[in-house]
């Protein structure tokens, strides 16, 4: 074949397109549990991190295997749904769904100050999708700890989430009001007045970060309320 013609440029070209994407095909094969094994262990680690337990990729599953007790997963009227791994539900596809329809991942974690029971979050941010892992104690109001993180939000501004110390704040505050109301945790703008037991300050120059998150808390506290009224009962 004449190496100057079209044709067996267009022979040759496909053939590399072919030949490379295989190999790409195959490399992500390969890599794919490991990168399995990567997300499960971040996943574990930020559980803890609910709860104020510091562990790394390399304790991460052990620490995990002895401190969450018991996990389960419920329906919109608290009751426990058999069959299912708390920790395999995806969120995102569960928040497509309505509320009564959801399944709801529940974890309990054994602590130098009692049993504490975690929840995982989904919601939006600025730019894409914020999550996180929010512990109460077992009056079921107090926030013992929480942990978020996100996908896009803005260095410096929105995607201060994931910092130490805004997610501090969120440590002794309560989502029920006086009344028994679930009211959540408004994160407030400079000015906003708010109660400070069910409030933490925004991030500046994040409001919309902040505010999604503050609807993130609310929509998911709401998912879990029969649960969670269960408990307190």
């Amino acid at each position: 074949m004449d190496r100057n013609s079209n044709t067996y440029t267009f022979i040759y070209a496909a053939a590399m397109v072919i030949l490379v994407a295989a190999v790409l095909a195959t490399a992500a094969m390969a890599l794919r549990p490991r990168q399995d094994k990567n997300v499960e262990i971040e996943k574990m680690q930020n559980i803890l991190a609910s709860v104020n337990i510091e562990s790394t990729f390399e304790t991460a599953g052990e620490i995990y295997a002895d401190k969450i007790r018991n996990q389960y997963v419920i329906n919109s009227k608290g009751e426990i749904v058999e069959g299912e791994d708390a920790f395999e539900i995806d969120l995102k596809r569960e928040k497509a769904k309505p509320v009564e329809e959801r399944l709801l991942p529940v974890f309990e974690c054994e602590t130098e100050s009692g049993l504490k029971y975690i929840f995982p979050m989904r919601g939006a941010g600025l730019w894409g999708p914020i999550w996180g892992f929010v512990s109460l104690d077992d009056d079921m109001n107090t926030i013992y700890g929480a942990n978020f993180d996100h996908q896009s939000e803005t260095p410096g501004l929105g995607a201060e989430i994931n910092t130490d110390w805004f997610q501090e704040e969120f440590k002794g505050k309560q989502i029920f009001d006086n009344s028994g109301n679930l009211i959540s945790i408004t994160v407030t703008k400079p000015g906003q007045e708010a109660q400070e037991e069910h409030s933490v300050d925004g991030i500046s120059g994040g409001t919309i970060t902040s505010k999604g998150l503050e609807q993130m808390l609310l929509e998911d506290f709401n998912s879990y309320e029969e649960f969670l009224m269960k408990k307190k009962s």
